[in-house]
């Protein structure tokens, strides 16, 4: 599919229809606080639903309880093993060049901006982490897994913020489209996905060209779970680079929000780290990824360690080396990287299991102005500029 300022312009109108009106109707109902409390007990696939949840809702879950039936489960497997492989290198990606990514698209940033759980960014952290690491268990789309209830109020929460902000006046449609519109869930799966492998590729880590197009199609699988119109979303890297290119050039640029947000993920992360010594190496790491340009438009501060961080491709490669010529190497750096992200998830979350709600209100404030084959190493699809 070839994008066009025309075809983006199109994608800023859509929303989520089914979710748009079950959120619409529990305000109305004046029942998103009973469904909020009632969905807490809803965490696994496949469990009875709680007495009490309105009618509306269950419709809701019942027509989102399933995976598309398109799905490649063969492609889901690779993409599995492929996060095993790479899961610290993943957690780098998200955390660093995603989340950064988000936010120096001004219009997003003043959408993060408007939710309450922004004044903890350790919970949006924790949410994306856990997220990423239910959809990559064997038994993601399986009765008893996290992943399928997350990706359900994930959806809600995105329409929440869609009446919230058209309701209260508070957000331009004329200018900005609709809030977290199509073209926006899109970017968002650009990410996620395609940015996470570019950020892999820049970090030095060796990945086949199957594990990188297997990760790719698991978020394609997400983004059709979270609303995304399957006529229109990238159904290859190629696509997805001339997407996330012009996506970019229309709308990623310097704010206050994007600042402060990349201020308070710079601040979590120097918390979670212990001591002071190792702590301007996450600024060069999110200067690293996302380049110079954009990292001074989020005031990402410049140190001596923006020249270090440039040797981490080669300290992975090392570590490649001996998870290559080593079975055992290989089974204690797998073992490590499943370490670390519980770890790192577990010091955002304090232990806690995160839980996606409906925001009753918005801030008052806000206002808008397992191994793969290391055989045909993948490399990023070139950059493009779309038709304009």
């Amino acid at each position: 599919m070839i994008y066009t300022e025309s075809s983006m312009d199109a994608l800023r109108q859509g929303g989520d229809e089914l979710a748009d009106a079950t959120v619409a109707t529990l305000f109305e109902r004046g029942e998103v606080g009973k469904f909020n409390t009632l969905m807490r007990y809803v965490s696994t696939a496949g469990s009875p639903l709680p007495e009490g949840l309105p009618e509306v809702a269950l419709e809701y879950l019942r027509a989102t309880g399933a995976p598309p039936a398109w799905v490649d489960w063969g492609e889901m497997e690779k993409a599995r093993l492929f996060f095993i492989d790479n899961n610290v290198h993943i957690s780098t990606a998200l955390s660093f060049a995603s989340m950064p990514a988000c936010y120096v698209v001004p219009h997003v940033a003043k959408l993060l901006s408007a939710t309450h759980a922004l004044e903890y960014p350790s919970q949006r952290m924790a949410e994306t982490g856990q997220f990423t690491v239910h959809l990559m268990r064997p038994d993601a789309f399986e009765a008893g897994s996290r992943f399928v209830p997350a990706v359900q109020k994930v959806r809600l929460l995105h329409a929440s913020i869609r009446h919230h902000l058209r309701r209260e006046g508070r957000w331009d449609v004329g200018t900005l489209g609709t809030p977290i519109c199509q073209e926006d869930i899109i970017g968002g799966q650009m990410f996620f996905s395609l940015l996470v492998l570019d950020s892999l590729h820049r970090l030095g880590i060796h990945m086949s060209v199957d594990g990188a197009e297997a990760y790719f199609y698991a978020w394609r699988v997400v983004g059709a779970m979270l609303g995304v119109d399957q006529d229109h979303v990238p159904e290859d890297l190629d696509s997805a680079r001339q997407f996330l290119d012009l996506y970019m050039t229309r709308h990623m640029g310097p704010s206050e929000e994007g600042a402060r947000l990349t201020r308070q993920l710079i601040d979590l992360y120097e918390e979670v780290v212990p001591g002071t010594l190792l702590d301007p190496v996450v600024p060069a790491l999110i200067r690293h990824l996302i380049g110079d340009t954009c990292a001074d438009w989020l005031d990402v501060p410049r140190s001596a360690w923006d020249t270090l961080v440039k040797a981490v491709p080669r300290l992975l490669g090392v570590l490649e080396t001996i998870e290559d010529r080593s079975p055992l190497g290989a089974r204690a750096l797998d073992r490590l990287g499943r370490l670390t992200t519980v770890l790192e998830l577990s010091s955002l979350t304090r232990g806690r299991v995160m839980h996606y709600a409906i925001p009753e209100q918005l801030k008052k404030d806000f206002g808008v102005s397992a191994a793969v084959s290391r055989t045909r190493r993948w490399a990023p699809p070139a950059p493009t500029v779309g038709p304009r």
